[in-house]
């Protein structure tokens, strides 16, 4: 059966929505740089208690831990891609940190130039 593709994004995007959250720390994107975590905190409490909310130096990201996977839930649902402080911002579930060894960083080590 072919369908339009209009109705593809339509099931993809109910398919998405019916996923469950796994975490409910999440990754807001694309922020101004006078934004908060203070502004943060106020923003997303309209969906349920914030445990936590940074903002990450002067890069536009930040993270917001709700307290329920539901709450996350719907924060993304209502805020991603929505207009905030004049900028089109990104919300999401954050992935998990993964741990970087020093042979990542790549350049220098502490005694000079890395050794190949």
């Amino acid at each position: 059966m072919h369908l339009p593709q209009n109705m593809k994004m339509f099931f993809k995007d109910e398919k998405l929505k019916r996923q469950e959250m796994q975490s409910s720390n999440l990754y807001v994107g694309n922020l101004s740089y006078s934004v908060t975590g203070e502004d943060l905190r106020e923003l997303f409490s309209q969906f349920g208690e914030v445990k936590e909310a940074k903002v990450i130096g002067d890069r536009g990201f930040g993270f917001v831990e709700m307290n329920t996977t539901e709450a996350a839930a719907k924060a993304v649902e209502e805020l991603n891609e929505t207009e905030y402080e004049g900028r089109t911002i990104k919300v999401n579930e954050a992935r998990p940190r993964q741990e970087r060894s020093n042979r990542d960083r790549g350049g220098y080590q502490k005694s000079g130039y890395k050794k190949y």
